[in-house]
């Protein structure tokens, strides 16, 4: 059947973040931590903050996004707040009222200072958000504004804890994990879709390695399709008590379910197709504009493989 590993091979190209981008990232990244550094100095918060990169970007697995404008999340661990007694620390409010300051002014742009960090916008190009950390007796809290206030988070967990598991899948996970993110991008134009860091634990928990992508994705889909029919739940690897689905209403569920059943549809069209140009066609649905252009393969390109994967059968059509 139709072998399109390397249409997807192609496509992790487009989507991986370019040199050049990555390069102006860390220089945003750079210029802002020299300048909380400077303002905290200036206001007598000393020590400075230490920082840390978290997220995406962090271990790896950011996409290059549609609408070009793409972000980095960049932890400020605050280390002028006693170790030891929190109830000497200031509120959440207050510890984002000295981040902002510190970056106000710092680009063309206001910053804007949410619940849980706060954004520093080069406006068209990227953001990066300042999530603030304190650290009480070795155990680190996120200063989140509201109800919440300071709750235990540590993101270096999740990042170590990925780190773990691509020692032991390898590189493809880290592919498969940037393929959906990047289908989620071109679906979340109609409606809200999981978070980035959801779709990288489903990926985790459902990823079966295999030779090829195109094979391996479909696998991947079919069985994140059954797991969210049959669990609406999605646990933070680093604290299984946190229900990271719970925020999403069930409208969204819904949908997301949906979109599952039809790329999966879509996946075993693709890979039981006669011809590598109809089966890039099938892709193409599901990943948009940024997939090859199918037109210009041949109508007669037959695959290398003759005995077509076991995946995505009749279930898949009437599931």
């Amino acid at each position: 059947m139709a072998n399109c590993h390397d249409l997807f091979l192609e496509f992790y190209d487009k989507i991986v973040l370019p040199e050049t981008k990555k390069e102006s990232l860390r220089k945003a990244r750079e210029a802002i931590r020299d300048r909380i550094e400077k303002k905290f100095v200036e206001a007598g918060r000393t020590p400075v903050p230490l920082f840390r990169d978290q997220g995406s970007y962090a271990i790896h697995t950011i996409v290059n996004p549609i609408n070009g404008e793409y972000d980095i999340d960049d932890g400020v661990y605050l280390q002028n707040l006693d170790k030891t007694n929190k109830k000497n620390w200031p509120s959440p409010e207050t510890a984002h009222q000295w981040v902002f300051d510190a970056v106000d002014g710092h680009t063309d742009q206001k910053p804007i200072d949410k619940r849980t960090c706060v954004r520093v916008i080069y406006k068209g190009k990227y953001h990066v958000d300042l999530p603030i950390y304190a650290e009480l007796n070795g155990n680190k809290f996120h200063a989140e504004k509201g109800p919440k206030g300071w709750n235990p988070s540590d993101p270096q967990k999740v990042t170590k804890w990925f780190q773990n598991v691509i020692k032991q899948h390898g590189d493809q996970l880290r592919r498969m994990v940037r393929y959906f993110k990047a289908w989620g991008d071109y679906n979340s134009k109609d409606g809200k879709l999981p978070s980035g860091f959801i779709f990288t634990v489903l990926v985790v928990e459902n990823l079966a390695i295999t030779e090829r992508d195109d094979v391996c994705f479909g696998k991947l889909i079919k069985a994140l399709h059954a797991r969210m029919l049959s669990i609406p739940y999605v646990y933070n690897p680093v604290d299984p008590s946190e229900d990271l689905y719970q925020q999403y209403n069930d409208k969204e569920k819904r949908r997301f379910i949906d979109l599952l059943r039809r790329v999966q549809v879509a996946a075993s069209n693709a890979l039981t197709a006669e011809s590598k140009k109809d089966a890039c066609k099938n892709w193409y649905k599901e990943f948009g504009d940024r997939w090859a252009n199918c037109d210009a393969l041949d109508e007669e390109d037959k695959p290398r493989y003759t005995k077509g994967p076991a995946i995505l059968k009749d279930d898949a059509r009437s599931a």
